[in-house]
């Protein structure tokens, strides 16, 4: 295994797999925040600390092998490349703070690219796991199974009464942060969003975009997640997360149902217009780009578009961003190359899928 291999790839092993409700749920993440005991947090420890953090995993970890995951290959950050560490960011393997300002920072990550520990990031390490479709009691089985695993190996800190301690106050307690990221067009298109939010806010979760915390929702995709970490169980968390995850669920596919009974020509027309952009364009911005895809994707689900694999779209939801245009252009590109590049991978993939189903079909035109 290698890091070009991480790299190079715009799908990881597990985002291939379709799961649950993958028509309106992209995937699902349980993040778990761990300190160790004895050491000082990453926020104020030296970095003599970090590289001894690094040290006692790569130790501990490195070559493991761990129930279905596979093998953990460590990376550190302060021997990757500005652009290789946004690749991994825009695949969500880590996160824009350990790219940014963890030069003592590092990771590990499965053979599968479905479980990732970043190491001194905020805090000592963090446990993610990430599911494709809705399936955030899988994930916190296998986050749960892994966070004991680590724990025979280290020593958290941990505290009777307030749990696991961490750097930010807001995750003190279960340490835990469960999301959902959904793509939710049609409650967009009928500015049903801007009243879900507000709403979302009040019952404890939080609604981000596509990168977390700061970040748009681009391609009208959200993150949703809880906000609270102390004094509910981790069980509790994900109950709440999935009930009202499901209750998205219900109002989008209302949504999508409502479009095509009284605009269905329009919402058709709009989406062929955009899969005609990305099919034609010469030059694309990466917003523009992400509003044509997720059309696309949308007039999938709904039987507008026969042509085109749902899968070819989450890829080239991650191979059109920066990082990964520059990565194949082997070095930094201007904002007009990069709309010049972005602009050609999406015409050739989309050939490539049309000519793959057309010999599916024994060359018929589909």
């Amino acid at each position: 295994m290698s890091l070009q291999r991480f790299i190079d790839q715009a799908v990881s092993p597990w985002m291939s797999q379709e799961g649950p409700d993958a028509d309106i749920v992209l995937s699902s993440r349980i993040r778990l925040a761990r300190n160790i005991e004895m050491y000082q947090f990453p926020i104020v420890s030296t970095n003599d600390e970090a590289s001894e953090i690094i040290h006692l995993f790569e130790k501990s970890l490195v070559n493991q092998i761990y129930d279905t995951v596979g093998k953990f290959e460590l990376l550190r950050m302060n021997e990757l490349q500005p652009i290789e560490k946004r690749v991994l960011v825009e695949k969500h393997l880590i996160s824009p703070h350990l790219a940014e300002d963890a030069s003592f920072g590092a990771c590990l990550l499965s053979e599968n690219e479905a479980v990732s520990i970043m190491i001194n990031e905020e805090d000592h390490i963090r446990i993610q796991c990430l599911f494709p479709g809705f399936q955030l009691t899988e994930a916190l089985k296998v986050a749960s199974g892994l966070d004991d695993w680590i724990e025979e190996h280290v020593d958290y800190a941990f505290d009777e009464k307030r749990g696991y301690l961490t750097s930010c106050p807001t995750n003190v307690g279960t340490g835990m942060r469960a999301s959902v990221m959904m793509h939710l067009p049609s409650l967009v298109i009928t500015q049903q969003m801007n009243r879900i939010i507000p709403a979302i806010n009040q019952l404890g979760l939080v609604v981000r975009g596509i990168y977390g915390e700061g970040s748009e929702a681009l391609g009208n995709i959200f993150q949703i997640s809880n906000q609270i970490t102390l004094g509910k169980t981790e069980e509790d968390i994900v109950e709440d997360l999935k009930s009202v995850v499901q209750q998205l669920i219900v109002q989008e596919r209302s949504a999508r149902e409502a479009l095509t009974k009284t605009s269905g020509i329009q919402l058709e027309d709009r989406v062929h217009r955009s899969f005609g952009i990305l099919a034609y364009s010469r030059i694309i911005e990466s917003k523009e780009a992400a509003r044509c895809l997720s059309d696309v994707r949308l007039g999938i689900d709904l039987g507008f578009i026969k042509n085109v694999s749902r899968n070819i779209l989450n890829e080239l939801m991650i191979l059109t961003q920066p990082g990964f245009l520059q990565q194949y252009a082997g070095g930094a590109l201007r904002a007009n190359e990069r709309d010049v590049r972005r602009a050609t991978i999406i015409r050739e993939r989309l050939n490539m899928e049309k000519d793959h189903l057309m010999n599916d079909e024994g060359g018929k035109t589909i």
